[in-house]
């Protein structure tokens, strides 16, 4: 019998999750004992930063974190200070202050795709709100040193937590980012081997194969995530983290061009011959060989050989047709991007100092989700503040700051996701208060106060918690749990306040209730609707398929640019609940037309001296307006006229006409992929309709 999820993280516990539990404890202990030591105002600020680093304890994740939370927590100490230094008189021109600037950070931190850099974001908006906040409670003692004291405690006590936090994460029992990024490489692979077979195989089924993209594409996130945080590892960083972004990188490409021999032999299999059906089922047996073969050398004498039979076939091929020559050449380029994507696993498992290059993952900026984002934010602040300003608690202050954090924190996750997460986190504050109540406010209100026993008395609700947030199932639960409790609690020097019960309630209804409001907040300001969204995404690769002929290294870039937006086209087309998946075939044939539009111009160069530049670039806006043309089900009428322009120039300059055949080829296969596209989305657009005009 399977345990319920939060049995399971208590009665069967992994070893991760014990010793992250350990290693938590320890680090809050240390950020502790810093701020007490020292005599900071709230030490227990230093606490809850220490929490927010808990989330990826790996090495180079922390360190990567440290500074975009340093970083973060300074600039926006410093606008804090600006705030207080011109507004600490005027309650309301503050608060709009603050508003503007969590707005348009949170809005900013929407168009970043690594989490580590949200971190940034997070702490340049919690920051001047503490600060602001703190110091406005008690406006009558406000003064310019007060001011200064004030933020140079709360900065102090942040930096303090993120700090304890990176040194017990690197020196005790640590765990590094290259063995996640390994494991992350090593399954990519697989699950793109498998897909590759998957594609060459005829009998495959669609289910299967967009179960297996979606995973791709989820896991090329992550990869590309940790790659840049693997930098901070060592002197082999680096090295290991060009060598995952060219796994990325050339698995998007492995995509693009498998796309061609599936769709072919699937809509068009009349097309193939029978030797050319023999190559794929080759090709599919060795695919399929190498997928389930662990050893590296047998991997890649199994790819290389199959490159060298794919040489000599192409010159045995027994067929005029330029299509079946185009498709022998394809086959040749996919293979060649499969030994480098072997190359590139070999060098982040050796540690070398690779000199493998690729630019990173760009993430997909929309303006739409930007402003969604930093209105939601600026809405929750808003509600906040004005229930301080009206009712002037004190503890109405924590309904402004935790909801802030948070509501940046999860803005990157689909609507559905974020629902159940702060669902999740409610029931870990609801736990939180009267665990800090009866339990650890109870004990230490009849101790002496001293350190060692406030650390007993805490040690055990956040081993518990932080059980709860090493598992991203439950992570939601764990911050509910942690941060409110050690907010309730505030361990500090004095304990007198956190002594007062009205206080202590008062606190934990204001969070409750603020992170009540964020989760309706998030209910009705969702952003922009996914087929809005869709529509953004699809236009955004055709501006793109224009913007590739201006690039030094188009396939690089355009892979870059692609991998973050087929992962939104996927989640936004798997949460409308269809099986067609159109969308997501739409991008998976955008990335398609940009490599083949790479490879038709180095094609181009190399057969001619002649400058068709121009020729090139009409053909290449024609192919961008044609793929907008078939993704919204019309006719293509400008395709053909420019693929004839530049067979013409060709058969005009070129110095030889071997290669003709090669682009003859690639012009009917682009066509026909543009028209079943077409008649793809046409007869989805008829599906759709069908149930309207029953009615």
């Amino acid at each position: 019998m399977q345990l319920p999820l939060l049995a399971a993280t208590f009665l069967t516990p992994t070893r991760e999750a014990v010793v992250f539990g350990f290693k938590g404890v320890l680090s809050m202990a240390m950020a502790l004992f810093i701020a007490l030591y020292f005599n900071l105002d709230k030490p227990y600020w230093a606490v809850v930063s220490a929490v927010f680093l808990q989330i990826r304890p790996e090495g180079g994740m922390v360190v990567e974190k440290t500074v975009s939370q340093i970083s973060g927590t300074l600039i926006g100490g410093l606008y804090g200070v600006l705030v207080l230094n011109f507004l600490h008189a005027a309650p309301v021109p503050a608060m709009g202050a603050l508003a503007v600037w969590l707005g348009l950070n949170s809005a900013m931190s929407a168009m970043v795709r690594r989490v580590n850099f949200i971190y940034f974001f997070a702490m340049a908006c919690v920051t001047p709100v503490i600060i602001v906040l703190l110091t406005m409670v008690q406006p009558a003692s406000v003064t310019s040193e007060s001011i200064f004291s004030i933020a140079q405690a709360r900065v102090t006590e942040i930096i303090v937590g993120a700090l304890c936090a990176m040194t017990i994460s690197m020196l005790v029992l640590p765990r590094r980012v290259k063995t996640a990024l390994q494991t992350q490489a090593r399954t990519s692979i697989n699950h793109t081997l498998n897909y590759l077979v998957l594609e060459l195989d005829p009998a495959g089924s669609h289910e299967a194969r967009h179960e297996r993209i979606d995973a791709i594409l989820e896991m090329l996130a992550a990869l590309n995530d940790d790659a840049s945080a693997v930098t901070y590892e060592g002197p082999y960083g680096p090295g290991r983290s060009r060598a995952a972004t060219v796994i990325s990188n050339k698995i998007l490409s492995l995509i693009a061009v498998i796309q061609v021999f599936g769709r072919l032999q699937r809509n068009h299999p009349h097309i193939l011959s029978e030797q050319l059906k023999e190559l794929l089922e080759g090709l599919r047996k060795d695919l399929a060989r190498i997928a389930d073969s662990q050893d590296y050398e047998e991997c890649y004498r199994l790819a290389q050989q199959q490159r060298r039979s794919l040489l000599k076939k192409a010159s045995d091929l027994d067929s005029s047709s330029p299509l079946e020559a185009r498709l022998v050449k394809t086959a040749q380029e996919m293979v060649a991007e499969l030994v480098l994507v072997l190359r590139a696993y070999n060098a982040l498992f050796r540690g070398e100092q690779s000199l493998l290059k690729a630019p990173q993952h760009s993430p997909y900026r929309d303006p739409l989700i930007g402003l969604a984002t930093g209105f939601r934010t600026f809405l929750v602040f808003n509600v906040g503040a004005f229930l301080w300003l009206y009712t002037g608690s004190t503890a109405a202050v924590m309904m402004m700051i935790l909801p802030v954090i948070f509501s940046i924190m999860f803005a990157r996750m689909p609507p559905v996701i974020v629902k159940t997460a702060l669902k999740r986190m409610l029931i870990g504050v609801a736990v939180a208060i009267p665990t800090a109540v009866f339990f650890a406010l109870n004990l230490l209100a009849q101790s002496t106060g001293e350190y060692p026993v406030l650390i007993l008395v805490l040690a055990g609700p956040y081993f518990l918690g932080l059980m709860l947030v090493a598992n991203r199932a439950t992570l939601p639960y764990g911050l509910g749990f942690c941060i409110p409790f050690t907010i309730l609690v505030r361990p500090a020097n004095d304990m007198s306040q956190s002594f007062a019960i009205d206080y202590t309630l008062s606190a934990a209804l204001s969070i409750v209730v603020g992170v009540s409001i964020l989760y309706w907040v998030f209910r009705l300001i969702t952003g922009p609707g996914v087929p809005t969204l869709q529509r953004r995404l699809l236009a955004a690769t055709r501006r793109d398929l224009k913007r590739l002929i201006k690039q030094k290294a188009p396939q690089h870039w355009f892979n870059a640019r692609m991998g973050d937006r087929l992962l939104r086209l996927a989640s936004y087309d798997k949460g409308m609940a269809s099986e067609a998946r159109v969308v997501t075939d739409l991008g998976l044939t955008g990335l398609n037309m940009g490599h083949t539009s790479i490879r038709l111009r180095k094609l181009v160069q190399s057969m001619t001296d002649e400058d068709l530049s121009d020729s090139l670039k009409r053909w290449q806006y024609a192919l961008a307006d044609t793929f907008t043309d078939a993704a919204n089900g019309r006719p293509l009428r400008r395709f053909r006229p420019a693929c004839e322009e530049v067979l013409a120039q060709l058969r005009k300059h070129a110095r030889h006409d071997n290669d003709l055949k090669l682009i003859e080829g690639m012009f009917e296969r682009l066509t026909l992929t543009l028209e079943r596209t077409a008649t793809m989305v046409r007869e989805r657009q008829r599906e759709m309709v069908k149930p309207v005009a029953a009615v």
